[in-house]
Parts: C-alpha cells; structure tokens; sequence
C-alpha cells in the first residue's frame, strides 16, 4: 500500500517534466526550421546576385569584384571563377544549378550560366563532356590554357576496289574481239600517331602530329586472251608519315544561344616518302608504297558545335589547298614536270549524344569534293577525274578517368571513290 501511495504522489510529477521535455523539442526544431529559412533566403540573395553578375565567389570579399565573373572547371571537376581578362583563377564550388561535365574528349570546358540567369560571355564551350566526348576528330574545341593534352591513337583503313575492261572491238552483241581485263585491288593502312596540344590562351591552342604509317596493297590482273593470264602484285612500305602542326581560335562564346564557332589552320609536311620519291622498275612499277602525299598542304577550317539538350549538334567546313611541285624526273619515256594535287573541299554535320556520365555516340555524315589533279607529262598538262567521298561517321566514348578517356570512331565509305572502312581507337590523356 506504501508503494502504491508514492506512486500516486509522484505521478504529477512526471507528467509535468515529460511536458517540458516536449516543449523544449519543440522550441528546438522551431529554432532549426528558422535557422534554415533564413539560410534559404540568403543562398537565394547569392544566386540571384550572382546571375546579376555582382557576386564574388564564395569566400570572397566584395572589394575584389569589379567586373561579371565567369564559371570554367578545372581537370577535377572543381569550378574555376575567373575575371573578365582572365587573368585570374581562383577555385571554388560551382552552383548546384551549373553543371559540373564541361569538356569534350576529356578536355576542360566552361560552364553555362543558372537558369533564368543573363547569357555568360565566356571564352570556352558551354557544354557537358558526357555529350560531346564522342564527336569526331577535328571538330574540337580548346584546351584549357597551361594544359597538354597528350592524344594516342590507332588507325585501320580498308579499300577495295573492282574493275572489268574490255579492250578491243564488238562485231554483234556476244561476239567480242579483243582482250577482257579485270582488276581487283586490296589495300590495307595502318597508323600509329601521337598528337599533342596545348592551350596556350583561354581562346587559343596549338597542335603538333606525327605518325607511323604501314601499308599493304595487293593487286590482281586478269587478261583473257586464248587462256586466261592472271598476275598478282604485292607492295608494302612503312616508314614516318607526314608531319602536321594547327592552330586554333575560339571566335564566340557561344552566348545568346548562338553555335561556338572555332577557327582553325592545319599545315601538313611533306617529311613522308612519297609517290615521285620511291624507287620503278623499267615499266614504271614501283617497288615499295609511299607512307606520305609528297606535297605540303593548308588547310583553313570553320566548325560549329551547338548545344541542343539532351544532344549537342556539330559541323565543320574546310578547304585543303595542296603547293603544287616541279618533280623535274624522268620515269621510263615520260619526263614529269610540275604536278598539282586536287584541292579539296570538305564539309560534315552530325551530332553527339550522352547515356549516362561515361558513356556516349554520336552519329554524323562527312563529305569531300577532291578536285582534279593537273600533272605536266612530256610537256603536255592532263589531269585527272575529280573525287567524291562521302562517309557515315559513328563514334563512342566512354570516360575512364577524370584524366583519361577511351575514344573510338568508325567511318563506313558510301561512296564509290571513298575507302569501304576506318577505324580510330583514341586515349587522349591530360596533364
């Protein structure tokens, strides 16, 4: 009974401190839910001041603004605020409303501005990685200044080629006099090149290629005469090929929604062995395959990539002017005098599209117009047919490391002049 009695007597008690207790909660999680209405507000003030253009990044005094600050990423993935000249870069966490993937093949790009935010000029492309890590060689956009990037890769080129001449006279049809010749050709490229390039302003890089060329062509000739003749010819040669150097120029940021246009300039060697360069027999035949063109080149370049989510779209025009040579030689009857390359006219279009973070394709056509070639012969100028070749392109990327990507673009010929199939396996590597 005692114990009943002190329990009567001290259960007021209890309920008047579980009341407090509960009060105390309360006054808390009221406490918190101020505490972060007002860190909502005043993330909210930053962003609307940075889209404004009028706030430093963060842990920055406002003293130290005095101009519209632009969002790049550094290798790792960090935002970069940088001033009007560029001249400065410091680091700092990007907004969760700028996306955080902005190169392509692996190479640092700027970031576009929060949503409903003025266009930011900035002097790079707005763009995810993921989308544009896929496109093809050629259509690039710049390095980030200071930085290499070091571009291995591989290259298979197959061609074949089919003809069936008859050479004489047809008396009715069915009943030929003469001889009936076929020609099947196979012809197989492999090159080895290392590429670098480095940024050497926010708008400009420059870019240096050497590769390792090896080929192979076998050539069979069928001659129907009384008995059917055949011969078969192998040629091989292997050796360095033409050495190339570019620049390239940002011209726009890409802002207003317009398309990034990138100029660019290509110089090709002639460091290769080329055709006028190898050793004839006595009926002209040559002993071994060229590894380079033989003549010095320039190539002026205009591309375009334009964001379109969830795909980026890209294209290129470009015009490859060959210097013509004198050969001044000498090869069985025939005195070679000066010879001039068709110049090319080159144009492609496509576009680039991500899955997930690492991996992505893209799909695109290209075209070149080759002009004829003029070739002084025993005094006399002829030239040959003009070229057309036309390619599917198809490309995949996938993202190995913040440093390291693995590239690998098909091109399938659909044309009658162009190569049946190409194959680039890529891993360019920033330092």
């Amino acid at each position: 009974m005692a114990t009943v009695a002190a329990a009567a007597l001290l259960a007021p008690g209890a309920a008047l401190a579980q009341e407090a207790d509960l009060a105390a909660r309360v006054a808390r999680l009221e406490a918190l839910v101020l505490d972060q209405q007002k860190r909502i507000e005043a993330q909210d003030a930053l962003l609307a001041e940075r889209a404004a253009g009028t706030a430093p990044p963060a842990g920055m005094a406002a003293s130290d603004v005095d101009t519209r600050w632009r969002v790049q990423t550094d290798a790792s993935g960090r935002a970069i605020f940088a001033d009007r000249d560029m001249s400065t870069l410091r680091a700092g966490h990007a907004p969760d409303q700028v996306a955080s993937q902005t190169t392509l093949n692996s190479q640092p790009q700027t970031l576009p501005a929060p949503a409903g935010a003025p266009p930011v000029e900035a002097p790079l492309l707005a763009a995810r990685r993921e989308q544009l890590a896929a496109i093809p060689e050629g259509i690039a956009v710049l390095t980030q200044p200071g930085k290499l990037t070091l571009d291995l890769s591989g290259e298979y080129t197959r061609s074949s080629a089919n003809r069936l001449v008859f050479r004489g006279i047809e008396i009715v049809p069915g009943v030929q006099i003469g001889v009936i010749e076929a020609n099947e050709a196979d012809r197989d490229t492999n090159v080895a090149t290392v590429a670098a390039k480095y940024g050497l302003t926010s708008r400009m890089e420059v870019e240096l290629r050497a590769s390792y060329v090896r080929r192979n062509d076998t050539i069979t000739t069928v001659q129907q005469r009384d008995e059917a003749v055949t011969r078969t010819i192998d040629l091989s040669g292997d050796g360095i090929g033409d050495v190339e150097g570019a620049v390239r120029y940002q011209i726009n940021g890409g802002e207003r929604g317009r398309p990034i246009v990138i100029a660019g300039l290509r110089v090709k060697s002639d460091t290769g062995e080329g055709p006028f360069d190898i050793p004839r027999d006595e009926f002209g035949v040559a002993s071994r395959l060229a590894t380079g063109s033989g003549f010095w080149g320039v190539e002026p370049s205009l591309s375009f990539i334009y964001p379109s989510d969830p795909a980026v779209i890209f294209g290129s025009l470009s015009y490859f002017a060959h210097l013509p040579r004198d050969i001044n030689k000498t090869e069985g009857d025939i005195r070679i005098g000066e010879v001039d390359p068709g110049d090319a006219i080159g144009m492609s279009i496509g576009f680039g599209f991500s899955l997930n973070p690492k991996f992505s394709f893209s799909l695109g056509y290209k075209h070149n117009y080759i002009r004829p070639t003029s070739s002084e012969l025993n005094d006399l100028v002829e030239k040959s047919d003009s070229l057309q070749v036309g390619a599917l392109q198809f490309g995949m990327s996938y993202l190995l490391t913040d440093r390291f990507s693995l590239n690998g673009n098909f091109e399938f010929g659909v044309t009658e002049d162009a190569p049946d199939m190409r194959f680039v396996l890529r891993l360019p590597i920033i330092f």
